[in-house]
């Protein structure tokens, strides 16, 4: 299992500082200079991500797992917090709870590569352990046999370099903080204790089909969102350049949203009928939401207008009835 060391995010001089010596493997004087930064600045997602990776790195993984576990609480919308918890449950071999986090990191970010490929390990290693107990139950079932073999081959191959480890940890999440602008997904990983590998090939551009398959990833996980009365979640599919309807502040609109969701005992917003059109880094979606909640049952025409900012799309307008 690697775990990716921070490049290009580290812009300040305390996160450069932290990241040399955890790369340098010392442990002791980075955590000092984590808690020194955290001292000022308790609530910062950068360090305290930071902080998480080198308890990782360290072998302090209990430690690691409570920081991950609370800027997951306290951050919901990021997504890296919810994939390095889910590689340090699959260390533990509790493989449900890292398919949960896993299925909450794509959740909030669901082109977020890394979660996805990591939740398909963990799918993985959960099939060769109910292979196993299959074959100690029936020793005669000539079926399973090939299968848990060619389950041990794929993690065999991993780890003998042909293939990325099944779990690995994301690279820091975006600094800006995520109230303001929502993280740029995280670089892919690299493994601190081998020679860096030849650059790969620039991969080829996202196709339409992509691009669309993306957007409704996108427009399901709002919707999934507003149902489960999520707001951090919600409010992080609005990009910065998001403007209301009427003229509304973007401040006023954010408190008039909770205070339509989050007192309902019950949201269901189902989405049907899509129809996406993209155009290079913009879309347009429009669909039939069907809303119902405690006090409210109403089916419209709704539309809602994207922009891609690095991995992610983003609401930046939405309009209902057209």
């Amino acid at each position: 299992m690697s775990l990716a060391t921070p490049l290009a995010w580290a812009q300040s001089e305390d996160y450069a500082e932290v990241n040399r010596l955890a790369r340098s493997g010392q442990y002791n004087e980075a955590m000092y200079k984590v808690d020194q930064y955290l001292a000022t600045k308790p609530r910062d997602p950068q360090m305290r991500f930071l902080k998480g990776v080198i308890q990782t790195e360290s072998g302090k993984s209990t430690e690691a797992i409570t920081t991950f576990a609370k800027l997951t609480e306290d951050y919901p919308e990021l997504p890296e917090p919810y994939n390095n918890l889910a590689v340090l449950y699959a260390s533990q071999n509790q493989f449900d709870k890292a398919r949960a986090a896993l299925e909450m990191a794509i959740r909030t970010n669901p082109s977020y590569a890394t979660a996805h490929e990591n939740l398909g390990d963990v799918y993985a290693k959960m099939a060769s352990q109910a292979y196993s107990k299959a074959l100690q139950l029936d020793a005669s079932n000539t079926a399973v046999a090939p299968k848990l073999s060619l389950i041990r081959d794929l993690f065999a191959a991993g780890s003998s370099g042909a293939a990325r480890p099944a779990s690995s940890v994301a690279a820091a999440p975006a600094a800006t903080p995520p109230a303001v602008k929502p993280p740029v997904a995280a670089a892919a990983p690299m493994a601190a204790s081998k020679p860096a590998a030849a650059p790969a090939p620039a991969p080829a551009p996202a196709t339409t089909a992509d691009a669309q398959a993306a957007v409704e990833s996108t427009i399901k996980a709002w919707a999934e969102a507003w149902s489960s009365r999520k707001m951090p979640l919600y409010l992080a599919a609005y990009g910065p350049d998001f403007s209301p309807a009427g003229g509304q502040s973007r401040s006023a609109w954010e408190a008039d949203r909770r205070a339509r969701i989050v007192p309902r005992s019950r949201i269901s917003v189902e989405v049907s009928d899509l129809a996406i059109t993209v155009n290079a880094d913009r879309a347009t979606a429009r669909f039939l939401q069907e809303y119902s909640s405690d006090t409210l049952n109403v089916t419209s025409r709704k539309t809602l207008e994207l922009v891609k900012s690095g991995n992610r799309w983003l609401i930046v307008r939405e309009s209902t009835g057209s």
